[in-house]
Formats: structure tokens, C-alpha cells, sequence
């Protein structure tokens, strides 16, 4: 039997609420994104922060996992951290958060009939507390992903290229380039599962054409086209699309 992925659009503006229940002796690979998600795993809370290349993700024990995946930008003044500070890593709540508190948390998503529910309750109550995200920033990630140039977008914020770079470390954990990229491999990705075939995708995404796209997938990745959708047991991520 394979893994199974269930997803549905949040009450969160942008997020994503997620279920994956995958075999013993699974490994999932996490693709970069632009996303941090909060995590329910093995009865803890964990963080995932913004992904620069492939994670091997094992779960080697199988079982059922949540999460709540936010839109580019809007994770940072949920969980109280500049995103640059948990790049490429996957941390417990509680190093961000007061112990007492993910403890009464960690006890509520245990006893949830829907642990993706539970989380999602979580990151509304803690929004209506909190600071809004950068609306700047989440424009600069819309224009982004719309296929629109770094240096388009940073005029049309007003932003000199230093200023977008240090506000967008803040905002997704990577210069504006960067996301910029990860954002077009998974427009790339996403018009191959829709069936168009991968020539025809690459300068729909907007790569040069489909070698630039095949040299993205590696070093973005960490693996080929081919073998990527090849895969018997393609997983869908954990903390990723």
C-alpha cells in the first residue's frame, strides 16, 4: 500500500492544511518550496523552516502526519522568528515558543479527532494575537510567482535591491532570487502533473527552455525530472507541495 495525501485550502489566508499517511520504511524527499509549515509528527510539534535544496524526510515508522503550510511570508510574525533563522531546518515549537505553552498544545492536537484541524486552530488563535505578515513582502512573493523579475518587482515595491534582499531574508529565509527560483520549479512541477509534457513546461514556468529546467531540478532537487515523477511511490512532502 502507498501514502496516502489529503490537502485543503485553510480558513488561514494562503494556507494549506494537510494529512499524510505514508507505510513503515517510507523515505519522502522535501522539495523547496518557498513555504514553513507547522508540523504534527510522532506525537510532537515541529517547525519546518524554508527549504534552499531537497531534504530526504525518513519516516521510517509510518503512520499519519499533519501540517499547516503558510503562504510565502506569513510565517515569520506567526512564530515570532525572521524565517533566514530556521533555514534548511526542522526545529520543536517549543525552542520558538514558552514550554508550558506547546505542552498545553501538544496536548490538544494528541487528543484531536482531526490533529490538521487542531493545527490549524492553533495558527488562527495565534494570528488574532498577533502582528499581520509584511504585506510588501507577500506582494513581492505574488509578483514572484507570476513569473515577474526580481528587478521588476523591487520597483514596484520602491526597494532598492539591498533593501528587498535583507527584508525578503526576513520574510522567507532567501534573497528574492532565490525564492524567485524555487517558486518557478514548482510552477514547473506543477503544469508536469497537469500532464503537459516537460519541453512545453519549462518555458510555460518560465525557464529558458528545458535543459535550464532540468539543471534547476538538480541543484534545486537533487535528482532529475525523469526520476522524480518516475518514482513508484512519489510522495507528496512534508513541509512542501
Amino acid at each position: 500500500m502507498g501514502d496516502r495525501y489529503e490537502e485543503r485550502a485553510s480558513r488561514m489566508d494562503g494556507a494549506k492544511v494537510w494529512i499524510l499517511t505514508v507505510p513503515r520504511g517510507s523515505v519522502h524527499p522535501v522539495l523547496p518550496d518557498g513555504c514553513m509549515d507547522l508540523l504534527w509528527i510522532g506525537g510532537r510539534l515541529l517547525v519546518a523552516g524554508p527549504d534552499t535544496h531537497a531534504e530526504p524526510a525518513s519516516v521510517s515508522d509510518g503512520g499519519s502526519f499533519a501540517g499547516i503550510r503558510f503562504a510565502p511570508g506569513t510565517a515569520p510574525a506567526l512564530l515570532g522568528v525572521p524565517a533566514h533563522e530556521l533555514r534548511d531546518r526542522r526545529i520543536e515549537l517549543a525552542g520558538l515558543w514558552p514550554d508550558a505553552q506547546v505542552r498545553e498544545l501538544t496536548e490538544r492536537v494528541a487528543e484531536a479527532v482531526d490533529p490538521a484541524a487542531a493545527l490549524e486552530e492553533i495558527a488562527l488563535r495565534r494570528a488574532a494575537g498577533t502582528a499581520p505578515p509584511d504585506p510588501v513582502m507577500r506582494y513581492v512573493a505574488a509578483q514572484l510567482d507570476s513569473g515577474r523579475s526580481v528587478a521588476d518587482t523591487a520597483r514596484a515595491v520602491g526597494l532598492g535591491a539591498r533593501q528587498l534582499h535583507r527584508r525578503s531574508l526576513a520574510a522567507f529565509g532567501y534573497g528574492p532570487k532565490t525564492l524567485a527560483r524555487i517558486l518557478r520549479l514548482q510552477r514547473a512541477l506543477a503544469l508536469v502533473r497537469s500532464g503537459m509534457p516537460y519541453a512545453e513546461s519549462a518555458p510555460a514556468a518560465g525557464c529558458a527552455d528545458q535543459a535550464h529546467l532540468a539543471r534547476e531540478m538538480r541543484e534545486l532537487a537533487g535528482t532529475t525530472l525523469t526520476g522524480y515523477f518516475a518514482a513508484p511511490d512519489r510522495p507528496h512532502d512534508l513541509g512542501g507541495h
